[in-house]
């Protein structure tokens, strides 16, 4: 599987879209057209 490389900007944008403006990280996701694999936490 190939992992991106994304920037720190891009990456702090990403997160404040998360917790300022009350999104999901899925919805973020999905408009940003990055796919998400969930896992579990053990």
């Amino acid at each position: 599987m190939n992992q991106r490389k994304y920037d720190p900007e891009f990456k702090k944008e990403t997160v404040r879209l998360v917790i300022e403006k009350g999104r999901t990280a899925g919805s973020v996701a999905k408009d940003l057209g990055i796919y998400v694999i969930s896992q579990p936490f053990l």
